[in-house]
Order: C-alpha cells, then structure tokens, then sequence
C-alpha cells in the first residue's frame, strides 16, 4: 500500500510577507517612512520628558521628576475652562458658517449664469491665500478699528457711536475673521463637487415639476455629503490650532474671554517660561485633536459606506 505524503502548504500571509520585503519598492519608501517617524517621534518624546518634571525657564538648572503635576496644574488652571470653551466655540462657529453659507454660495454660483462670474469666483477664493497673520491685521486696523476703521465709519454716517469690537467682543470677532479665512476652502471643495452632478438628474426632475428649492434638498445636498464631510473633518483639525489671528489681535484678552487652547498653552510657555506645564497642555491638547480626528474619520467613513 503506497503512501504519499502531501507537502505542506506554505501560508499566505508568509508569502505576502516575503513579496513584500522582496519587493524593491519596500527599500525605496523605507528611508523617507523613517525620517517621517522621527521627525514626529523626537518632538513628541522631548514634550513627554518635559511633561513630567519641573522646567521653568527662568529656573533652568532647577529641574525634578514631578510625574502628572503638570497635568494637574494645566487642567485645574483659571485658563482652562474658558480655553476649552472658547475652542468648541471658535470650532463649531467656523465649522456652521463654512459649511452653511459654503453650500449656499457655491449654489449660486453654480446655479446662475452672470457676466464676470469667473472673477467672482477667484475673489470668493482669494482670502483662503491671504496669510493669517495679514487676514488678523486687515481686520484689526481696517475693519474693526472704533476710530479709522470701515465699520466705525458706517456706524458713524447712521449717527451711532462706532464700537471697538476687539474689546467688546473679542471672540466673535476672532470667529469672524478665522470664517472668513476659511469660508473660501469650503466654497472652492462644495463648488467643485457640484460641477460632477449629474445634469440630467437636474433634467428629469424639473421634467417632473420639481421646484429649484425641491431640486436643491433631494439632489444637489445628498450629493454633497462626502465633500462636506470632507470639508468639517480637514477645518476642524486646522481651527483646533488658531493662533496668529488671536495673538494678532487681542492677544487672548480682555483676560481670557477670546483664549484658546493653543493660545493658552503659547501663554504658559513663552509669557510665564513654564515650559513643563506647556508641555502637558501641548500633550492634552493632542489628545482632544486625535480624539476629534477620529470621530471625524468615522463619520466619513459610515457616510461613504451609507453612499456606496
């Protein structure tokens, strides 16, 4: 009686595995993915180390392990509370003002036909190019000024007293001028994936009676889903970050009624030297990025699979 013995199959994820280390591509990548990595991991391990122990820079020799001190002392600071409200505030104004009026101007503009529409439409788009620090200044000194400002000027032609709105209203107008930085990225994106919309959907259904404002609900908003959730993912990472128009204008005051997140941790480390206590604020304030940036992620990822 012959017996054969049958050879053993080799797995397929070893085989995988070895295609891919064969493969040349692999060493080609391998030295840019490594100085990726340590681009991000040497900053991020030095604000670790300087997490945990007590470094002032007008103390520089006076350094001591100090474990989660500085965590304690960032979240219980008077700067804290108001720092993370004024962050949800700042984000989800930007985030309703990009994605509402965003929608609606690239709308009328992709639903009219007018003369000049095509420079319209690089104004609209303009102020996105226009750094920030420029965008924080033009406001501060030619919009918002309560002497020489445009705003002043109207206020004054109607017989009202001109408000200084950067004392007065410090935050809204850090939401205005951050919008309208903004405003444009999400027109340009929500304009661009109107034009991929099937016409002859449009078509059949004004064949069908359908109004401009049916047409706008049931076609043209379920299309654009993805880009806006595009569109909220990419600004909220960005508007977590706001700086140069606070610093620019108000400078987190009047005390910290227009005061950030990043702002408050700049405060910590560059006004007060506590570079230890910057450093935990820095790491949480990661923490609440990534955490964002993963609901967010998610949310698009449900939206393409409800699409698809």
């Amino acid at each position: 009686m012959n017996t054969t013995t049958a050879k053993p199959q080799p797995d397929t994820a070893e085989v995988t595995g070895k295609r891919r280390l064969s493969n040349p591509g692999w060493f080609l990548v391998t030295p840019s993915v490594a100085l990726l990595l340590l681009w991000m991991i040497v900053p991020l391990g030095m604000t670790v180390y300087f997490s945990l122990i007590r470094y002032n820079l007008l103390y520089p020799g006076e350094n001591e392990f100090v474990g989660l001190e500085n965590f304690s002392f960032f979240l219980t600071d008077a700067g804290f509370m108001p720092g993370a409200t004024n962050t949800l505030l700042l984000v989800g104004s930007v985030l309703l003002i990009s994605v509402v009026f965003g929608v609606l101007i690239a709308a009328l503009l992709e639903a009219s036909e007018f003369l000049g529409r095509g420079i319209v439409r690089v104004m609209l788009i303009s102020p996105f190019f226009i750094m920030p620090t420029v965008g924080a200044l033009i406001f501060k000194n030619l919009i918002f000024h309560p002497v020489s400002g445009i705003l002043a000027a109207v206020w004054k032609f109607f017989g009202a007293e001109p408000v200084d709105w950067l004392a007065h209203y410090p935050l809204f107008s850090i939401i205005v001028i951050v919008s309208w930085q903004w405003l444009p990225f999400a027109i340009l994106l929500l304009m661009t994936a109107m034009q991929s919309l099937d016409q002859e959907q449009k078509e059949a259904a004004r064949l069908d009676g359908a109004g401009a404002l049916a047409i706008f609900w049931h076609l043209t908003l379920p299309h654009l889903a993805r880009p806006i959730a595009v569109v909220v993912m990419i600004e909220t990472i960005f508007l977590l970050s706001v700086f140069a128009e606070i610093f620019t204008t108000t400078n987190g005051g009047p005390g910290f009624a227009s005061t950030n997140l990043a702002y408050l941790i700049y405060n910590q480390a560059l006004v007060q030297f506590d570079v230890g206590m910057a450093s935990a604020g820095g790491l949480i304030a990661v923490v609440i990025a990534n955490i964002a940036a993963i609901i967010l992620v998610r949310m698009i990822g449900k939206n393409l699979t409800d699409k698809n």
